[in-house]
């Protein structure tokens, strides 16, 4: 009996020792398992890392001015085209116009129309002469008579533009010249900065000068230094930063008369605000109008008192045409390229008010010569 128990208990101790050893080597087998697991997924995480991404690249065709982009907003374009002429002066094309009147009547960006010999093309392959009949300054704004018949007037949006929001900018072609989103209110525009062209002594309890800068409008006046500027367009001058806060509201071309006191006596003088010209001999031309990216801002690019900024990408002469939004309406008028992505345009609002007194200039020219001749009134063609 003895013996069969160390037998027995042998057995179990064998035994034992088997689901002991088992356990063993399958705790081992796990871990090293897990272990080739992970080394495996991380190295299939490298490779992956390590290998180039694949993705379509979207067609340029869909770009924001990509042609199918374009072609999208087609109905538009087509239905406006009529309301639109583009502008050659010289045989060069300086801008687009929006028609304000079925008898011809557009307005434009003014200061791309100088002296030479104006004409229009229309949506049917036209092209006919233009005459020039006023002009707002302000708003660099200028009527002109299309000599043309069957045009359209623009109709333009009686609602306010929203940040966000698509606008068109339409030609003669059936496919829009360019499309955008309006990206900041209407705001005020202010104008580059002008100078008196003289360096004040602000240690001085008055306006007094104490340097006149070479080639700028004081200069040319007869200013001197030791000067005092004692009023500026009839307005009193107490001290010198007064004086400074005040010449920020003219832009350049624009003219001032100063009360100014020399000695014991005092003298009243005309003065040209004007921009310093630029280092190394560069002067207001086209080169000083390019943007990073090599493309011509307009000729008068700032100073508007309200302005629609939108990201249509325009060239210069693709301004001077109507903004329309998805309804077909102008909610402007694109009036300046002011950077690679800046494009302005002056509000409907404002647009209704300046046509109305250029019409009322151009009717008093007209009444003059017998030329101009007008369908309806402004305020009539909005219903």
């Amino acid at each position: 009996m003895r013996g069969k128990g160390v037998v027995a208990g042998q057995l179990i101790a064998n035994s034992k020792n088997s689901w002991l050893e088992f356990f063993s080597h399958w705790k081992f087998f796990m871990r090293t398992s897990f272990v080739l697991w992970i080394s495996s997924f991380v190295i299939h995480l490298a490779s992956a890392q390590d290998s180039p991404a694949v993705f379509t690249r979207l067609s340029r065709d869909f770009f924001k001015n990509g042609e199918q982009t374009l072609l999208a907003f087609e109905p538009i374009s087509r239905a406006t085209r009529d309301s639109v002429v583009k502008l050659d002066l010289n045989g060069n094309t300086v801008a687009l116009a929006a028609v304000i009147d079925a008898s011809g009547l557009a307005v434009t960006k003014a200061s791309e129309i100088k002296e030479g010999k104006l004409t229009a093309w229309l949506a049917n392959g036209k092209e006919v002469d233009v005459q020039f009949f006023a002009k707002d300054d302000e708003n660099d704004l200028a009527l002109v008579q299309v000599n043309a018949k069957n045009l359209k007037a623009t109709q333009w949006a009686t609602g306010e533009t929203s940040v966000g929001q698509w606008v068109i900018t339409p030609g003669i072609a059936e496919t829009p010249q360019a499309v955008g989103i309006v990206s900041v209110p209407p705001r005020k525009i202010p104008p580059p900065r002008a100078y008196l062209g003289v360096v004040l002594d602000f240690k001085s309890p008055d306006a007094k000068i104490a340097q006149v800068l070479e080639g700028l409008g004081a200069e040319a006046a007869g200013l001197k230094p030791g000067d005092v500027i004692l009023a500026l367009n009839d307005s009193l001058v107490d001290e010198g930063k007064q004086l400074v806060k005040t010449l920020r509201q003219f832009r350049e071309g624009q003219a001032v008369k100063v009360r100014v006191q020399r000695g014991e006596e005092e003298f009243v003088a005309t003065i040209k605000m004007m921009a310093p010209k630029p280092e190394r001999g560069r002067g207001f031309d086209r080169a000083d109008r390019m943007t990073p990216m090599g493309s011509v801002t307009s000729q008068r690019a700032e100073d508007f008192e309200l302005a629609i900024q939108h990201d249509t990408v325009l060239q210069n002469w693709q301004c001077g045409g109507p903004l329309m939004n998805l309804d077909g309406k102008a909610v402007g008028l694109n009036i300046a390229r002011a950077g690679r992505v800046a494009s302005y345009a002056l509000p409907a609002s404002v647009l209704i008010q300046a046509i109305a007194r250029l019409q009322t200039q151009a009717e008093t020219t007209g009444r003059k010569t017998g030329q101009l001749k007008t369908s309806q009134p402004l305020e009539e063609r909005q219903n």
